[in-house]
Protein backbone atom coordinates (compact mmCIF):
# COMPACT_ATOMS: atom_id res chain seq x y z
CA UNK A 1 0.00 0.00 0.00
CA UNK A 2 1.02 3.63 -1.03
CA UNK A 3 -0.05 6.81 -0.26
CA UNK A 4 -0.36 9.45 -3.14
CA UNK A 5 2.43 11.49 -2.54
CA UNK A 6 4.47 7.89 -2.73
CA UNK A 7 2.89 6.89 -5.92
CA UNK A 8 4.26 10.45 -7.22
CA UNK A 9 7.86 9.77 -6.36
CA UNK A 10 8.22 6.31 -7.53
CA UNK A 11 6.15 7.48 -11.09
CA UNK A 12 9.15 10.15 -11.20
CA UNK A 13 11.49 7.41 -10.89
CA UNK A 14 9.98 5.28 -13.43
CA UNK A 15 10.01 7.95 -15.78
CA UNK A 16 13.80 8.46 -15.54
CA UNK A 17 12.97 12.03 -13.43
CA UNK A 18 16.93 12.52 -11.77
CA UNK A 19 15.82 16.24 -10.50
CA UNK A 20 13.02 18.31 -9.84
CA UNK A 21 12.86 22.18 -9.34
CA UNK A 22 10.58 23.97 -6.65
CA UNK A 23 9.33 25.58 -4.09
CA UNK A 24 7.67 23.79 -0.92
CA UNK A 25 4.48 24.71 0.65
CA UNK A 26 1.48 23.37 3.32
CA UNK A 27 -0.36 21.29 1.19
CA UNK A 28 2.81 19.76 -0.76
CA UNK A 29 4.20 18.90 2.13
CA UNK A 30 3.24 15.10 2.22
CA UNK A 31 5.75 14.82 -1.43
CA UNK A 32 8.45 16.67 -0.14
CA UNK A 33 8.44 14.33 3.34
CA UNK A 34 8.92 11.93 0.50
CA UNK A 35 11.46 13.23 -1.68
CA UNK A 36 13.72 13.66 1.83
CA UNK A 37 14.12 10.73 2.06
CA UNK A 38 14.55 9.71 -1.75
CA UNK A 39 18.21 10.17 -2.53
CA UNK A 40 17.72 9.15 -6.12
CA UNK A 41 15.88 12.51 -7.04
CA UNK A 42 18.09 15.84 -5.81
CA UNK A 43 15.16 19.11 -5.26
CA UNK A 44 16.52 22.02 -6.42
CA UNK A 45 14.70 24.60 -4.02
CA UNK A 46 14.35 28.06 -6.14
CA UNK A 47 13.63 31.36 -4.93
CA UNK A 48 10.43 32.28 -7.06
CA UNK A 49 7.89 29.28 -8.34
CA UNK A 50 8.29 31.11 -12.13
CA UNK A 51 12.05 30.40 -12.24
CA UNK A 52 11.51 27.01 -10.98
CA UNK A 53 9.47 26.70 -14.43
CA UNK A 54 12.15 27.94 -16.68
CA UNK A 55 14.89 26.10 -14.76
CA UNK A 56 12.57 22.43 -15.83
CA UNK A 57 12.59 24.43 -19.57
CA UNK A 58 16.24 25.17 -20.02
CA UNK A 59 17.09 21.60 -18.64
CA UNK A 60 14.78 19.97 -20.94
CA UNK A 61 15.82 22.38 -23.67
CA UNK A 62 19.58 21.40 -23.51
CA UNK A 63 18.77 17.29 -22.59
CA UNK A 64 15.86 16.60 -24.75
CA UNK A 65 14.24 15.02 -21.42
CA UNK A 66 11.52 16.27 -19.76
CA UNK A 67 11.65 18.53 -17.05
CA UNK A 68 9.64 18.26 -13.87
CA UNK A 69 8.79 21.36 -11.10
CA UNK A 70 6.78 20.82 -7.55
CA UNK A 71 5.08 24.15 -6.64
CA UNK A 72 2.18 24.38 -3.19
CA UNK A 73 -1.21 25.51 -4.26
CA UNK A 74 -2.26 29.46 -4.40
CA UNK A 75 0.22 32.03 -5.11
CA UNK A 76 2.91 28.81 -5.28
CA UNK A 77 0.93 27.12 -8.54
CA UNK A 78 -0.06 30.96 -10.10
CA UNK A 79 3.32 31.74 -9.87
CA UNK A 80 3.99 29.20 -12.54
CA UNK A 81 1.63 30.46 -15.12
CA UNK A 82 4.21 32.69 -16.90
CA UNK A 83 6.77 29.59 -17.30
CA UNK A 84 3.58 27.08 -18.53
CA UNK A 85 3.00 29.66 -21.11
CA UNK A 86 6.46 30.24 -22.59
CA UNK A 87 7.39 26.35 -22.73
CA UNK A 88 3.64 25.87 -24.69
CA UNK A 89 4.78 28.70 -27.31
CA UNK A 90 8.02 27.02 -27.71
CA UNK A 91 6.88 23.46 -27.68
CA UNK A 92 8.92 22.15 -24.62
CA UNK A 93 8.50 18.46 -22.87
CA UNK A 94 7.99 19.65 -18.94
CA UNK A 95 5.31 18.40 -16.10
CA UNK A 96 4.26 20.68 -13.48
CA UNK A 97 2.52 19.42 -10.49
CA UNK A 98 1.26 21.86 -8.18
CA UNK A 99 -0.64 21.28 -4.84
CA UNK A 100 -4.15 22.14 -4.14
CA UNK A 101 -6.82 22.51 -1.28
CA UNK A 102 -8.78 19.17 -0.68
CA UNK A 103 -11.23 17.98 -2.73
CA UNK A 104 -13.98 18.68 -0.22
CA UNK A 105 -13.44 22.46 -0.10
CA UNK A 106 -12.41 22.81 -3.49
CA UNK A 107 -14.60 25.55 -5.00
CA UNK A 108 -14.96 27.03 -1.56
CA UNK A 109 -12.45 30.12 -1.87
CA UNK A 110 -10.25 28.15 0.44
CA UNK A 111 -7.19 29.42 1.68
CA UNK A 112 -4.41 29.14 -0.91
CA UNK A 113 -7.11 27.50 -3.52
CA UNK A 114 -6.39 28.77 -7.13
CA UNK A 115 -8.44 26.86 -9.87
CA UNK A 116 -5.32 25.54 -11.88
CA UNK A 117 -7.29 23.23 -14.13
CA UNK A 118 -8.71 26.08 -15.09
CA UNK A 119 -6.21 28.63 -15.35
CA UNK A 120 -3.74 26.24 -17.25
CA UNK A 121 -6.18 24.41 -19.90
CA UNK A 122 -5.78 27.06 -22.26
CA UNK A 123 -1.73 27.56 -22.05
CA UNK A 124 -0.83 24.14 -21.61
CA UNK A 125 -0.73 20.86 -24.07
CA UNK A 126 -3.13 18.89 -21.16
CA UNK A 127 -3.89 20.02 -17.86
CA UNK A 128 -5.03 17.76 -15.12
CA UNK A 129 -6.76 17.45 -11.57
CA UNK A 130 -6.41 14.29 -9.45
CA UNK A 131 -9.28 13.99 -7.31
CA UNK A 132 -9.22 9.90 -6.75
CA UNK A 133 -5.73 8.07 -5.52
CA UNK A 134 -6.76 5.71 -7.61
CA UNK A 135 -6.81 7.96 -10.86
CA UNK A 136 -2.93 8.93 -9.94
CA UNK A 137 -0.74 6.56 -11.60
CA UNK A 138 -2.34 6.66 -14.65
CA UNK A 139 -2.93 10.55 -14.80
CA UNK A 140 0.78 10.82 -14.08
CA UNK A 141 2.05 8.12 -17.09
CA UNK A 142 -0.07 10.13 -19.61
CA UNK A 143 1.57 13.23 -18.28
CA UNK A 144 4.83 12.36 -18.92
CA UNK A 145 4.12 10.77 -22.48
CA UNK A 146 1.81 13.78 -23.53
CA UNK A 147 4.62 15.95 -22.74
CA UNK A 148 7.13 14.48 -24.46
CA UNK A 149 5.18 12.84 -27.37
CA UNK A 150 4.09 14.47 -30.90
CA UNK A 151 4.64 18.18 -30.50
CA UNK A 152 6.22 18.49 -27.13
CA UNK A 153 4.75 20.54 -24.21
CA UNK A 154 3.70 21.42 -20.77
CA UNK A 155 1.46 19.47 -18.79
CA UNK A 156 -0.16 20.47 -15.01
CA UNK A 157 -1.08 18.00 -12.83
CA UNK A 158 -3.20 19.88 -9.97
CA UNK A 159 -2.85 16.95 -6.68
CA UNK A 160 -5.26 17.51 -4.21
CA UNK A 161 -3.74 17.76 -0.66
CA UNK A 162 -6.28 14.56 0.30
CA UNK A 163 -5.31 13.00 -2.69
CA UNK A 164 -1.72 12.95 -1.36
CA UNK A 165 -2.06 11.33 1.75
CA UNK A 166 -4.45 8.79 0.71
CA UNK A 167 -3.72 5.24 0.49
CA UNK A 168 -3.98 2.95 -2.72
CA UNK A 169 -4.02 -0.58 -1.88
CA UNK A 170 -2.43 -2.80 -5.11
CA UNK A 171 -0.43 -0.08 -6.63
CA UNK A 172 1.09 -1.15 -9.99
CA UNK A 173 2.68 1.85 -12.36
CA UNK A 174 1.60 1.49 -15.91
CA UNK A 175 3.33 0.13 -18.51
CA UNK A 176 1.98 1.94 -21.23
CA UNK A 177 -0.50 5.77 -21.30
CA UNK A 178 -4.23 5.18 -21.75
CA UNK A 179 -5.51 8.38 -23.95
CA UNK A 180 -7.36 6.50 -27.21
CA UNK A 181 -7.97 9.99 -28.49
CA UNK A 182 -4.44 10.87 -28.67
CA UNK A 183 -2.17 9.31 -31.40
CA UNK A 184 0.62 11.40 -32.56
CA UNK A 185 1.29 10.87 -36.11
CA UNK A 186 5.00 9.38 -37.29
CA UNK A 187 5.35 8.23 -40.88
CA UNK A 188 4.16 11.24 -43.37
CA UNK A 189 1.81 10.49 -46.28
CA UNK A 190 4.16 8.65 -48.89
CA UNK A 191 1.98 10.37 -51.76
CA UNK A 192 2.62 13.70 -50.15
CA UNK A 193 6.13 12.95 -49.51
CA UNK A 194 6.81 12.18 -53.47
CA UNK A 195 4.61 15.15 -54.56
CA UNK A 196 7.11 17.28 -52.49
CA UNK A 197 10.16 15.07 -53.93
CA UNK A 198 9.10 16.38 -57.25
CA UNK A 199 8.25 19.84 -56.56
CA UNK A 200 12.19 20.15 -55.59
CA UNK A 201 12.89 18.53 -58.87
CA UNK A 202 11.18 21.06 -60.42
CA UNK A 203 12.03 24.30 -58.72
CA UNK A 204 14.57 26.26 -59.06
CA UNK A 205 14.99 28.70 -56.25
CA UNK A 206 13.98 26.21 -53.46
CA UNK A 207 14.50 27.27 -49.26
CA UNK A 208 14.24 25.20 -46.38
CA UNK A 209 12.92 27.16 -43.48
CA UNK A 210 13.99 24.80 -40.34
CA UNK A 211 11.89 25.68 -37.09
CA UNK A 212 12.62 24.00 -33.47
CA UNK A 213 10.70 20.93 -34.20
CA UNK A 214 13.82 19.49 -36.26
CA UNK A 215 15.55 20.17 -32.53
CA UNK A 216 12.88 18.47 -30.70
CA UNK A 217 12.55 15.37 -33.05
CA UNK A 218 16.52 15.20 -33.64
CA UNK A 219 16.58 15.52 -36.93
CA UNK A 220 19.64 17.89 -37.58
CA UNK A 221 21.54 15.35 -39.30
CA UNK A 222 18.66 14.33 -41.42
CA UNK A 223 18.33 17.93 -42.11
CA UNK A 224 21.99 18.19 -43.04
CA UNK A 225 22.25 15.69 -44.87
CA UNK A 226 18.69 16.41 -47.16
CA UNK A 227 20.47 19.87 -47.66
CA UNK A 228 23.52 18.69 -49.08
CA UNK A 229 22.03 16.01 -51.14
CA UNK A 230 19.29 18.90 -52.55
CA UNK A 231 21.65 21.60 -52.56
CA UNK A 232 19.27 23.84 -50.65
CA UNK A 233 19.61 26.62 -48.88
CA UNK A 234 18.41 26.53 -45.38
CA UNK A 235 16.87 29.75 -42.89
CA UNK A 236 16.58 28.24 -39.00
CA UNK A 237 14.35 30.17 -36.58
CA UNK A 238 15.49 31.76 -33.02
CA UNK A 239 14.05 28.51 -31.76
CA UNK A 240 16.36 26.53 -34.81
CA UNK A 241 19.48 28.04 -34.06
CA UNK A 242 22.33 25.48 -34.44
CA UNK A 243 20.67 22.23 -36.63
CA UNK A 244 22.51 23.75 -39.17
CA UNK A 245 26.02 24.54 -37.99
CA UNK A 246 26.27 28.70 -39.10
CA UNK A 247 29.59 27.95 -41.15
CA UNK A 248 28.04 25.63 -43.20
CA UNK A 249 28.15 26.81 -46.84
CA UNK A 250 23.76 26.58 -47.09
CA UNK A 251 22.89 28.30 -43.87
CA UNK A 252 21.39 31.54 -44.78
CA UNK A 253 20.87 32.64 -40.70
CA UNK A 254 17.90 33.36 -38.88
CA UNK A 255 15.38 35.44 -40.76
CA UNK A 256 12.76 37.98 -39.76
CA UNK A 257 12.11 40.76 -37.76
CA UNK A 258 16.12 41.24 -36.96
CA UNK A 259 16.78 38.34 -39.24
CA UNK A 260 19.78 38.10 -41.56
CA UNK A 261 19.08 40.20 -44.74
CA UNK A 262 20.03 36.80 -47.26
CA UNK A 263 17.63 34.76 -45.48
CA UNK A 264 15.02 37.28 -45.70
CA UNK A 265 15.67 37.53 -49.33
CA UNK A 266 15.39 33.98 -50.15
CA UNK A 267 12.12 33.60 -48.11
CA UNK A 268 10.64 36.44 -50.34
CA UNK A 269 12.39 35.59 -53.87
CA UNK A 270 11.76 31.77 -53.47
CA UNK A 271 9.57 29.64 -55.77
CA UNK A 272 9.67 26.62 -53.21
CA UNK A 273 9.76 27.43 -49.56
CA UNK A 274 9.99 23.68 -47.48
CA UNK A 275 8.84 24.71 -43.84
CA UNK A 276 10.07 22.07 -41.62
CA UNK A 277 8.60 21.73 -38.28
CA UNK A 278 7.95 25.68 -37.79
CA UNK A 279 4.74 27.38 -37.33
CA UNK A 280 5.43 30.26 -39.52
CA UNK A 281 5.46 33.07 -36.75
CA UNK A 282 4.72 36.43 -37.52
CA UNK A 283 8.52 37.91 -36.27
CA UNK A 284 9.38 35.76 -39.20
CA UNK A 285 6.86 35.79 -42.02
CA UNK A 286 5.98 39.86 -41.32
CA UNK A 287 3.12 41.00 -44.34
CA UNK A 288 1.63 37.51 -44.72
CA UNK A 289 0.90 39.13 -48.14
CA UNK A 290 4.06 39.42 -49.53
CA UNK A 291 5.61 36.31 -47.41
CA UNK A 292 7.28 33.83 -49.95
CA UNK A 293 4.11 35.25 -52.53
CA UNK A 294 5.01 33.78 -55.40
CA UNK A 295 6.32 30.48 -54.04
CA UNK A 296 4.53 27.03 -53.55
CA UNK A 297 4.57 26.26 -50.02
CA UNK A 298 5.43 22.71 -48.52
CA UNK A 299 4.56 22.14 -44.36
CA UNK A 300 6.28 19.15 -42.73
CA UNK A 301 4.87 19.02 -39.21
CA UNK A 302 3.89 16.77 -36.42
CA UNK A 303 0.59 19.25 -35.24
CA UNK A 304 -1.47 19.10 -38.07
CA UNK A 305 -3.29 22.30 -36.56
CA UNK A 306 -0.82 24.14 -37.38
CA UNK A 307 -1.04 23.66 -41.02
CA UNK A 308 -2.41 25.66 -43.09
CA UNK A 309 -3.12 28.32 -40.09
CA UNK A 310 -0.74 30.80 -41.22
CA UNK A 311 -0.07 30.64 -45.02
CA UNK A 312 -1.87 28.21 -47.68
CA UNK A 313 0.01 25.10 -47.98
CA UNK A 314 0.27 23.56 -51.22
CA UNK A 315 1.86 20.47 -50.20
CA UNK A 316 1.26 19.57 -46.29
CA UNK A 317 3.15 16.75 -44.93
CA UNK A 318 1.84 15.57 -41.62
CA UNK A 319 4.49 13.57 -39.55
CA UNK A 320 7.64 13.15 -37.50
CA UNK A 321 9.93 15.50 -39.24
CA UNK A 322 12.62 12.91 -38.42
CA UNK A 323 11.17 10.18 -40.25
CA UNK A 324 9.67 12.33 -43.10
CA UNK A 325 13.36 13.50 -43.73
CA UNK A 326 14.25 9.70 -43.77
CA UNK A 327 11.75 8.84 -46.08
CA UNK A 328 12.30 12.43 -48.53
CA UNK A 329 15.94 11.60 -48.71
CA UNK A 330 15.17 8.23 -50.69
CA UNK A 331 13.19 9.85 -52.97
CA UNK A 332 14.83 12.93 -54.29
CA UNK A 333 17.17 12.99 -56.31
CA UNK A 334 20.40 15.37 -56.21
CA UNK A 335 19.87 18.45 -56.87
CA UNK A 336 23.32 20.19 -58.45
CA UNK A 337 24.03 23.42 -57.16
CA UNK A 338 22.38 26.50 -59.51
CA UNK A 339 22.57 30.02 -60.03
CA UNK A 340 19.65 30.34 -57.09
CA UNK A 341 23.03 28.78 -55.18
CA UNK A 342 25.21 31.61 -56.36
CA UNK A 343 22.70 34.41 -55.92
CA UNK A 344 21.82 33.92 -52.38
CA UNK A 345 25.96 33.51 -51.41
CA UNK A 346 26.14 36.92 -52.92
CA UNK A 347 23.50 38.57 -50.78
CA UNK A 348 25.44 36.56 -47.62
CA UNK A 349 28.51 38.71 -48.96
CA UNK A 350 27.20 41.65 -49.73
CA UNK A 351 25.38 41.87 -46.81
CA UNK A 352 27.42 40.37 -43.57
CA UNK A 353 26.96 41.15 -40.09
CA UNK A 354 29.12 43.86 -39.36
CA UNK A 355 29.76 46.12 -36.64
CA UNK A 356 32.81 48.66 -35.97
CA UNK A 357 34.43 48.89 -32.42
CA UNK A 358 36.27 51.70 -31.57
CA UNK A 359 38.91 51.25 -29.33
CA UNK A 360 38.42 54.39 -27.26
CA UNK A 361 34.72 54.54 -27.60
CA UNK A 362 32.13 52.70 -25.86
CA UNK A 363 31.66 49.36 -25.29
CA UNK A 364 29.25 47.59 -28.17
CA UNK A 365 27.32 44.99 -27.16
CA UNK A 366 28.29 42.82 -30.21
CA UNK A 367 31.91 43.31 -29.09
CA UNK A 368 30.82 41.48 -25.79
CA UNK A 369 29.47 38.48 -27.87
CA UNK A 370 32.46 38.26 -30.05
CA UNK A 371 34.59 37.79 -27.34
CA UNK A 372 32.50 35.52 -25.46
CA UNK A 373 32.52 33.31 -28.21
CA UNK A 374 36.78 33.07 -27.79
CA UNK A 375 36.47 32.34 -24.29
CA UNK A 376 33.42 29.46 -25.13
CA UNK A 377 34.57 25.98 -26.25
CA UNK A 378 32.34 24.11 -28.64
CA UNK A 379 30.10 22.34 -25.90
CA UNK A 380 29.51 25.24 -24.67
CA UNK A 381 25.62 26.01 -24.06
CA UNK A 382 24.33 29.81 -24.20
CA UNK A 383 21.23 30.82 -23.09
CA UNK A 384 19.72 34.23 -23.39
CA UNK A 385 16.79 36.49 -21.73
CA UNK A 386 14.88 39.08 -24.01
CA UNK A 387 15.74 41.96 -25.37
CA UNK A 388 18.31 43.68 -27.96
CA UNK A 389 20.84 41.01 -26.19
CA UNK A 390 19.01 38.23 -27.37
CA UNK A 391 18.85 39.48 -30.99
CA UNK A 392 22.56 39.97 -30.96
CA UNK A 393 23.39 36.99 -29.56
CA UNK A 394 21.39 35.27 -32.22
CA UNK A 395 23.11 36.98 -34.64
CA UNK A 396 26.92 36.54 -33.55
CA UNK A 397 27.19 33.94 -31.46
CA UNK A 398 28.61 31.05 -32.90
CA UNK A 399 26.02 28.12 -33.11
CA UNK A 400 27.65 24.96 -33.05
CA UNK A 401 25.07 22.48 -32.54
CA UNK A 402 21.31 22.13 -31.58
CA UNK A 403 20.47 22.25 -27.83
CA UNK A 404 23.11 24.57 -27.22
CA UNK A 405 21.20 28.07 -28.10
CA UNK A 406 17.99 28.36 -25.32
CA UNK A 407 16.19 31.76 -25.65
CA UNK A 408 12.61 32.41 -25.27
CA UNK A 409 11.01 32.23 -28.83
CA UNK A 410 7.17 33.07 -29.13
CA UNK A 411 6.59 34.32 -25.16
CA UNK A 412 9.91 36.57 -25.11
CA UNK A 413 9.84 36.19 -21.41
CA UNK A 414 12.14 38.33 -19.71
CA UNK A 415 13.90 36.71 -16.67
CA UNK A 416 13.96 33.30 -18.68
CA UNK A 417 17.85 33.23 -19.34
CA UNK A 418 19.40 32.58 -15.72
CA UNK A 419 17.07 30.02 -14.31
CA UNK A 420 16.87 28.32 -17.91
CA UNK A 421 20.76 28.20 -17.80
CA UNK A 422 20.92 26.56 -14.48
CA UNK A 423 18.54 24.13 -15.81
CA UNK A 424 20.65 23.43 -18.58
CA UNK A 425 23.92 23.38 -16.26
CA UNK A 426 21.99 21.08 -13.61
CA UNK A 427 21.17 18.49 -16.87
CA UNK A 428 25.08 18.75 -18.11
CA UNK A 429 27.31 19.67 -14.89
CA UNK A 430 30.24 18.73 -17.32
CA UNK A 431 29.52 21.41 -19.98
CA UNK A 432 29.90 25.25 -19.73
CA UNK A 433 27.01 27.37 -19.65
CA UNK A 434 26.95 30.87 -20.51
CA UNK A 435 23.86 33.48 -19.82
CA UNK A 436 24.00 36.85 -22.10
CA UNK A 437 21.13 39.02 -20.41
CA UNK A 438 20.58 42.48 -19.84
CA UNK A 439 20.14 44.96 -16.91
CA UNK A 440 16.81 44.73 -17.25
CA UNK A 441 16.29 41.26 -18.01
CA UNK A 442 18.37 39.74 -15.29
CA UNK A 443 16.38 41.84 -12.65
CA UNK A 444 13.63 40.00 -13.26
CA UNK A 445 14.70 36.93 -11.54
CA UNK A 446 17.93 37.90 -9.59
CA UNK A 447 16.58 35.93 -6.64
CA UNK A 448 18.34 33.22 -8.25
CA UNK A 449 21.61 33.98 -7.74
CA UNK A 450 21.97 32.61 -4.32
CA UNK A 451 20.53 29.21 -5.93
CA UNK A 452 23.59 29.22 -8.12
CA UNK A 453 26.27 29.77 -5.14
CA UNK A 454 24.59 27.32 -3.11
CA UNK A 455 23.56 24.49 -4.87
CA UNK A 456 27.41 25.30 -6.84
CA UNK A 457 25.63 25.68 -10.28
CA UNK A 458 28.57 27.07 -12.36
CA UNK A 459 27.11 29.43 -14.69
CA UNK A 460 29.09 32.47 -15.78
CA UNK A 461 26.77 35.46 -16.16
CA UNK A 462 27.31 38.34 -18.90
CA UNK A 463 25.27 41.33 -18.37
CA UNK A 464 25.14 43.74 -20.82
CA UNK A 465 24.47 47.10 -19.02
CA UNK A 466 22.87 49.79 -21.16
CA UNK A 467 20.77 51.33 -18.38
CA UNK A 468 17.49 50.83 -20.38
CA UNK A 469 15.05 48.38 -21.03
CA UNK A 470 16.92 48.61 -24.72
CA UNK A 471 14.58 47.01 -27.33
CA UNK A 472 11.30 49.04 -26.74
CA UNK A 473 13.70 51.76 -26.29
CA UNK A 474 14.91 51.44 -29.74
CA UNK A 475 11.08 51.36 -30.72
CA UNK A 476 10.35 54.47 -29.06
CA UNK A 477 13.24 55.75 -31.17
CA UNK A 478 12.49 54.57 -34.73
CA UNK A 479 8.62 54.57 -34.47
CA UNK A 480 7.42 56.99 -31.33
CA UNK A 481 9.31 60.17 -32.35
CA UNK A 482 11.76 59.89 -29.66
CA UNK A 483 9.27 59.37 -26.99
CA UNK A 484 11.14 57.40 -24.00
CA UNK A 485 8.29 56.92 -21.90
CA UNK A 486 9.49 54.48 -18.57
CA UNK A 487 12.64 52.86 -20.47
CA UNK A 488 15.50 54.47 -18.60
CA UNK A 489 15.99 52.46 -15.61
CA UNK A 490 17.92 55.58 -14.48
CA UNK A 491 14.75 57.85 -14.25
CA UNK A 492 14.44 59.57 -10.89
CA UNK A 493 11.13 62.08 -10.19
CA UNK A 494 13.64 64.59 -10.99
CA UNK A 495 14.30 63.79 -14.11
CA UNK A 496 12.85 65.97 -17.02
CA UNK A 497 9.75 64.94 -18.75
CA UNK A 498 10.98 65.47 -22.17
CA UNK A 499 14.24 62.98 -22.32
CA UNK A 500 16.29 62.89 -25.33
CA UNK A 501 17.37 59.53 -24.39
CA UNK A 502 20.91 60.71 -23.18
CA UNK A 503 21.74 64.03 -21.60
CA UNK A 504 25.18 65.29 -19.94
CA UNK A 505 23.24 65.72 -16.93
CA UNK A 506 22.09 62.03 -16.62
CA UNK A 507 22.99 60.06 -13.00
CA UNK A 508 26.40 58.69 -13.09
CA UNK A 509 25.64 55.77 -11.03
CA UNK A 510 24.05 52.24 -12.24
CA UNK A 511 21.83 50.86 -10.02
CA UNK A 512 21.47 47.76 -9.16
CA UNK A 513 25.49 47.27 -8.46
CA UNK A 514 25.56 44.01 -10.11
CA UNK A 515 28.94 43.27 -8.59
CA UNK A 516 28.17 44.17 -5.41
CA UNK A 517 24.93 42.02 -5.94
CA UNK A 518 26.73 38.93 -6.83
CA UNK A 519 29.01 39.78 -4.33
CA UNK A 520 26.47 39.42 -1.80
CA UNK A 521 24.77 36.48 -2.69
CA UNK A 522 28.46 34.47 -2.57
CA UNK A 523 29.48 34.40 -6.03
CA UNK A 524 32.07 37.04 -7.64
CA UNK A 525 31.54 39.84 -9.51
CA UNK A 526 33.46 41.46 -12.18
CA UNK A 527 32.68 44.63 -14.35
CA UNK A 528 34.19 46.01 -17.45
CA UNK A 529 33.80 49.93 -18.80
CA UNK A 530 36.22 50.54 -21.17
CA UNK A 531 37.00 48.12 -23.97
CA UNK A 532 40.09 47.26 -22.88
CA UNK A 533 38.96 45.71 -20.08
CA UNK A 534 36.35 43.24 -21.47
CA UNK A 535 38.82 40.46 -22.24
CA UNK A 536 40.30 40.93 -18.66
CA UNK A 537 36.78 40.55 -16.97
CA UNK A 538 35.51 37.83 -19.74
CA UNK A 539 39.12 35.89 -18.37
CA UNK A 540 38.28 35.95 -15.13
CA UNK A 541 34.77 35.21 -14.90
CA UNK A 542 35.32 31.90 -16.96
CA UNK A 543 38.17 31.00 -14.88
CA UNK A 544 36.11 30.95 -11.72
CA UNK A 545 35.31 27.03 -10.42
CA UNK A 546 31.73 28.34 -10.22
CA UNK A 547 29.15 30.59 -10.67
CA UNK A 548 30.70 34.36 -11.75
CA UNK A 549 28.64 37.64 -12.82
CA UNK A 550 30.51 39.94 -15.59
CA UNK A 551 29.20 43.23 -15.64
CA UNK A 552 29.54 45.35 -18.84
CA UNK A 553 28.44 49.18 -19.56
CA UNK A 554 27.85 49.22 -23.02
CA UNK A 555 26.38 51.84 -25.66
CA UNK A 556 23.46 53.13 -24.04
CA UNK A 557 21.99 54.54 -28.05
CA UNK A 558 23.07 51.31 -29.95
CA UNK A 559 20.65 49.32 -31.69
CA UNK A 560 19.66 45.96 -33.23
CA UNK A 561 20.40 45.83 -37.12
CA UNK A 562 19.00 44.67 -39.63
CA UNK A 563 15.64 45.32 -38.74
CA UNK A 564 12.39 44.99 -40.52
CA UNK A 565 9.55 47.57 -39.04
CA UNK A 566 6.62 45.48 -37.56
CA UNK A 567 4.10 44.41 -40.15
CA UNK A 568 6.01 45.27 -43.12
CA UNK A 569 7.46 42.89 -45.84
CA UNK A 570 10.45 41.24 -44.56
CA UNK A 571 12.82 42.58 -47.54
CA UNK A 572 11.81 45.97 -45.73
CA UNK A 573 14.98 46.05 -44.11
CA UNK A 574 16.48 48.79 -41.75
CA UNK A 575 20.30 48.45 -41.81
CA UNK A 576 21.04 51.39 -39.48
CA UNK A 577 25.11 51.28 -39.28
CA UNK A 578 25.68 47.37 -39.74
CA UNK A 579 24.66 45.71 -42.41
Amino acid sequence: MMTGAEILIDALKKEGVDIVFGYPGGVVLPVFDVLFKTPEIRVVLTRHEQAAVHAADGYARATGRTGVCLVTSGPGATNTITGLANAKLDSIPIVVISGQVKTAVIGTDAFQEADMAGLTRPICKHSYLVQRVEDLPQVLKNSFYIARSGRPGPVAVDLPADVAQAPLENYAYPEHPDIPSYQPPEKGNANQIRKLAAAVKQASRPVILAGGGIVAAGASAELVRFAEKTNIPVATTLMALGCVPDDHELFLGMPGMHGRVSANYALMECDLLIGMGTRFDDRVTGDLKSFAAGATIAHVDIDPSEIGKILRTQIPIVGDVRSVLADLDKAVAPRPANEWNRIVREWSLVHPLSYVQDPEGEILPQYVIDRVNLQASKDTIIATDVGQHQMWSALFVRHRGPRAFLSSGGMGTMGFGLPAAMGASLGFPDRPVVVITGDGSIQMNIQELPTCTLNRIPVKIVVLNNSCLGMVRQWQELFYDGHYSKTCLKERPECRSVCSGHRPDCPNAFWPDFVRVAEANGMPGFRATRVSEVDEVLCKGFAVDGPALMEFRVKKIENVYPMVPGGKPINVILLGAAR
